[in-house]
């Protein structure tokens, strides 16, 4: 069976989304809306895998979909919506844990990593969300899906559990016409974009992350120019004399490889170019860096300054986001309903 090329992809409304989200996702899913049909959503469900405040969970539901849009998604273009808002994600992902085995679950090395030494006390959630993962994406049998190497294992299940549907149901999928006992397609990984993985501002080993304790760890979305100008002065470099001379040498030095990556992601450069920009500005300044820092600031604040400002102003009408997000839901269900109705069928269950 041949799929429509479907685009899928989501962030959690769990703190302020930052460059990292931004430059690792976001780009790629702006550019992504001009050639393919394209479903982006927050993913509210995934977010109380661990608990979280209700009232702050609306703002930030709101605010997730207010940086989508001032970032460059067309919400006329895409669909935009948040995940609780369809009940087929959730539906499917009941489905998905019967389908899905134990065994695959306990290779998942983020549970590991989010749930601690203290496994016993993490929520069901937690453990079994990689199933609703595979839910948000089949429930719109997408054929590709924008991840950063971090989520390359969930995709991985999500196709492993699309494999073993296809193969538990065979003959009832036979049954409804489809000849080579397919439903669910094999969904592509797409990672590609200007920083795939941007890194900790204060450990060059470490992805830039809404979790890490130290918000000068990152660039918020909503940072000030100040804010972004004193986080990138603070930022890690390391004790060496001289600025490195090759790309070899670079990746041999992860903060300031970050940093070059981060400037030529923003300025649209090559990573060279950024190389060569640390070059020229070694001498100017207390530190080898400080050049290099200001150029960086300044292509930061010229990039993130008005998607800050137009967050703010979104924000300011949390009735037109939440129309923005009703619109979304109401396009994403007419695509998820009727992929649900058939794996009922398939699976033996009685519509009304």
């Amino acid at each position: 069976m041949t799929f429509q090329d479907r685009v899928f992809s989501g962030m959690q409304p769990t703190g302020t989304l930052h460059l990292g989200n931004y430059l690792g996702a976001m780009v790629q899913w702006i550019e992504m809306q001009k050639s393919h049909e394209c479903i982006y959503c927050v993913v509210d469900l995934h977010a109380i895998t661990v608990w979280q405040d209700p009232a702050e969970l609306k703002t930030s539901i709101r605010q997730v979909t207010a940086a989508y849009i001032a970032s460059g998604l067309d919400p006329k273009r895409s669909i935009v919506f948040n995940q609780s808002q369809v009940p087929e994600h959730a539906e499917l992902a009941w489905i998905f844990n019967c389908v899905a085995r134990l065994g695959w679950l306990n290779r998942m090395t983020q549970f590991k990593e989010k749930a601690g030494k203290d496994r016993e006390a993490a929520s069901v959630g937690l453990y079994a969300y990689p199933n609703l993962m595979a839910a948000d994406i089949l429930a719109y049998r997408a054929t590709h899906v924008p991840v950063g190497d971090d989520q390359k294992q969930h995709l991985e299940l999500a196709r492993d559990i699309a494999q073993k549907f296809n193969s538990d149901f065979r003959s009832s999928i036979e049954q409804k016409g489809y000849a080579d006992g397919v439903f669910f397609p094999q969904p592509e990984p797409v990672i590609t974009g200007p920083a795939t993985r941007v890194m900790s501002l204060r450990d060059g080993t470490k992805k830039m992350s809404k979790s890490e304790p130290s918000d000068m760890s990152r660039i918020n979305l909503m940072d000030d120019t100040d804010t972004i100008a004193d986080k990138i002065k603070r930022a890690k470099t390391d004790m060496e004399p001289a600025p490195p001379a090759t790309l070899d040498d670079l990746r041999a030095r992860p903060e300031i490889d970050n940093l070059v990556g981060i400037y030529a992601a923003l300025a649209g450069v090559t990573k060279e170019d950024g190389l060569s920009l640390l070059a020229s500005t070694a001498g100017e300044g207390p530190s080898i860096f400080t050049g290099f820092k200001r150029a960086l600031t300044e292509v930061a604040v010229e990039k993130l300054g008005p998607i800050r400002s137009e967050i703010v102003r979104l924000m300011a009408d949390p009735a037109e986001i939440d129309r923005v997000l009703a619109d979304g839901a109401r396009r994403a269900r007419a695509i998820a309903t009727p992929v649900m109705d058939e794996v009922k069928d398939i699976v033996g269950f009685i519509r009304g």
